[in-house]
């Protein structure tokens, strides 16, 4: 029994492999460019420049994509050229409009609207990869649902969105017990291709991560002398992240090789990566301005 989760990687496909992962490095940095590591206010040009850049990433990913399913057309390529110019000058583009269009306005720090389009974005493209290594590697599906289960439930998609997570916990201004308990969480993103590949091991590796990632989580909780709502508010969100990918890791080993299963296991993966793209965002913004707010009560009166 092979216990390593298929790479998919053939020599041909090697330079798409190459331009696929470099824009995991593109994702990882557009994103710590648009989001302060103080936890800051963001201006809108920035966020619409970020936008555009990750949004251009997956279009560039789709061109890619067409190129397998018609790989004899001269018309794949030149999509994958569109999509390149569009990398090169779009996002320059909707900048300039937004500088006139924004000004020096700011991202609203109470709204989700910006953070769920970030996360929209971001798992988006590394869906778009996924699917992308599933077409045009050594096993190739013949069936769109094919591409889909493989994709989401490949490496390149999991470890990908894992790359991104963990830049984005140790990046971001975030309390200990939120940051821990979503590696806890993004660790599941690295164990989930096991999951499907192999159920046995990946089922293991869950119920190993889970009793460790709860128990630390008990342990530190205890420790404090009186807990309030916002401290269970943590364990209760990775408890119920937990349960969800529990009911569909549960249709994957009671019928494995279902293409089915592995879709609703893999779109389950991408629904917790994007909420935690988009908690880890809006809590960041919380953050700075709970710090703020420590500063203004404390700071002397009269003091400038």
């Amino acid at each position: 029994m092979n216990l390593v989760p298929p790479l998919d990687v053939t020599t041909a496909f090697l330079p798409f492999a190459i331009v696929a992962i470099a824009m995991v490095g593109v994702a990882v940095f557009v994103l710590t460019q648009i989001l302060p590591r103080n936890g800051g206010p963001i201006a809108l040009t920035a966020m619409t420049i970020g936008l555009a850049v990750l949004g251009g990433g997956s279009i560039l990913i789709l061109a890619l994509l067409y190129v397998f399913i018609d790989p004899n057309g001269t018309t794949a390529w030149t999509w994958v050229l569109v999509a390149f110019n569009f990398m090169m000058m779009g996002p320059a583009g909707l900048w300039f409009v937004s500088l006139i269009v924004f000004r020096d306005r700011n991202v609203d720090p109470r709204s989700w609207v910006w953070p769920a389009a970030l996360a929209l974005v971001t798992v988006g493209s590394e869906v778009m990869m996924g699917i992308l290594f599933a077409v045009g590697g050594g096993n190739a599906p013949a069936t769109f649902t094919g591409a889909l289960a493989l994709g989401l439930s490949s490496i390149w998609f999991d470890w990908s969105m894992a790359v991104v997570m963990v830049a984005l916990l140790f990046w971001l201004p975030l309390s200990e017990l939120v940051r821990w308990s979503l590696v806890a969480l993004t660790a599941a993103a690295v164990l989930a291709p096991w999951v499907v590949a192999v159920p046995l091991v990946g089922a293991a590796g869950m119920a190993v991560l889970m009793t460790t990632a709860f128990g630390l989580l008990y342990r530190r909780l205890s420790r404090r002398g009186s807990l309030r709502a916002v401290d269970l508010r943590i364990p209760l969100g990775l408890a119920l992240a937990f349960a969800v990918m529990i009911v569909a890791q549960v249709a994957i080993v009671t019928s494995p090789g279902s293409q089915g299963a592995a879709i609703a296991f893999g779109g389950t993966m991408a629904l917790v990566m994007g909420i935690e793209v988009a908690f880890v965002v809006r809590s960041s913004r919380d953050s700075y301005h709970t710090d703020i707010k420590r500063v203004q009560v404390a700071r002397p009166s009269g003091a400038v």
